[in-house]
């Protein structure tokens, strides 16, 4: 089935609290970094490569304000997606039904998003995107709760709730659009009150999935929250990092490539499992950190590391990827072998390692060539891969 995406970015609130800070101006449209706020998170959604489009929600009495103000901006800097507009209603639920009816009807997914949350990635959406499975009805970020939670009622404590199992939601959050349109017209009929769409979803009796937010995806709520846009936060920077990888045959490792196994291929020597593929795709996105190679960090000499698998390695790398705010974009892998004939692997590997590092398909590209029988891959000796990541990194 061929998947349509959609964002839905509500900016049709009344931003009462910070009215006294803000001058009377709404929070999604004061300015930061000279654009309003709500310009960010479309541009942000508009780096996911799957997006179709958006879907702003303005309050009805700015429509045609907002409108003149967004051909401006798309003049300035055009995303390259459609951006559609529609009036918001009294409740945040009903500007979110109210998006839902300006979708294309061929929208088969959506993304519904606080403008008031303007610092997310397109990490963030990539990972929400992997977690929309067919037994899953919705995907959302949420963090660990740190500080100790109390129920109270007139000022009394009922109980301490158990933190461990607590977690902050944010947005943007992912749905089928059909589910959750018809989700919203039990809840008009029915008479729901909701904050999010995902308790909508849960009352309706289906299941959402978490998966980790991030801490920087902060909603601009109280006056101290305006002091982040007061801060220009620091544009990230493109990088890009190459690896390679080789492996001899006649090893007793039987071959893996970007964490597939492939069946009648040579063995190779190897003092892992021998994933030439993700070893070169490790060392890349070292070289993205600059943090040398994965002899480095995982050395043949450790017997923690015999028969390990690839996978793992990449997992520990991409923990530092993480750590250090790295943001991949691209990945291209290129496997040169004489044998085994590798085009009837291809798909399953680009899915397999597409997954491995949360990314979508699209954003993968792998390719297998052979060298006309020249050296040592030619005469079947072996085997190698060298990979090119391309990313952005916070600066330092």
């Amino acid at each position: 089935m061929t998947h349509s995406l959609w964002t839905i970015i509500l900016a049709a609130g009344q931003g009462s609290r910070l009215a006294a800070s803000t001058g009377g101006t709404r929070k999604q449209f004061l300015h930061h970094e000279g654009h309003p706020l709500y310009w960010r998170s479309v541009l942000t959604m508009s780096a996911v490569p799957e997006l179709a489009g958006v879907v702003l929600v303005f309050p009805p009495q700015e429509m045609e304000q907002r409108s003149a103000e967004l051909e401006n901006l798309k003049n300035i800097s055009d995303p390259g997606v459609r951006i559609l507009t529609t009036a918001g209603g009294d409740r945040r639920q009903d500007s979110v039904r109210l998006g839902l009816a300006a979708l294309p009807r061929d929208c088969t997914r959506v993304l519904v998003h606080d403008s008031a949350r303007p610092f997310f990635s397109p990490a963030l959406v990539q990972a929400l995107l992997a977690g929309l499975t067919d037994d899953v009805h919705g995907v959302i970020p949420a963090i660990p709760v740190t500080d100790t939670i109390k129920q109270v009622e007139d000022d009394l404590v009922l109980a301490t709730l158990p933190r461990e199992t607590m977690r902050a939601v944010q947005t943007p959050q992912l749905f089928p659009a059909d589910l959750l349109r018809r989700v919203h017209e039990q809840a008009l009929r029915e008479d729901w009150t909701v904050t999010d769409d995902a308790s909508m979803i849960e009352r309706a009796g289906y299941s959402v999935r978490i998966v980790p937010g991030e801490s920087a995806n902060l909603k601009i709520t109280t006056p101290e929250d305006l002091r982040v846009l007061a801060t220009p936060a620091p544009l990230p920077v493109p990088c890009t990092g190459f690896g390679y990888d080789v492996h001899a045959y006649g090893g007793n490792r039987p071959m893996v490539l970007g964490g597939m196994p492939i069946a009648g291929a040579p063995f190779v020597k190897a003092h892992s499992d021998g994933d030439v593929l993700l070893h070169a795709l490790c060392d890349a996105i070292l070289g993205c950190l600059g943090l040398g190679d994965i002899g480095e960090h995982f050395p043949d000499s450790d017997d923690r590391f015999e028969n390990i698998s690839s996978g793992i390695l990449l997992s520990e790398v991409m923990d530092k990827a993480r750590a250090l705010g790295l943001c991949i974009t691209h990945v291209d892998l290129t496997v040169i072998a004489q044998v085994p004939r590798l085009a009837p692997h291809k798909e399953a590997i680009r899915g397999n390692v597409a997954r491995l590092l949360e990314l979508c398909d699209q954003q993968v590209n792998v390719k297998a060539t052979t060298e006309e029988h020249l050296g040592f891959t030619g005469r079947k000796e072996g085997i190698k891969a060298v990979a090119v990541v391309t990313a952005t990194r916070k600066q330092a």
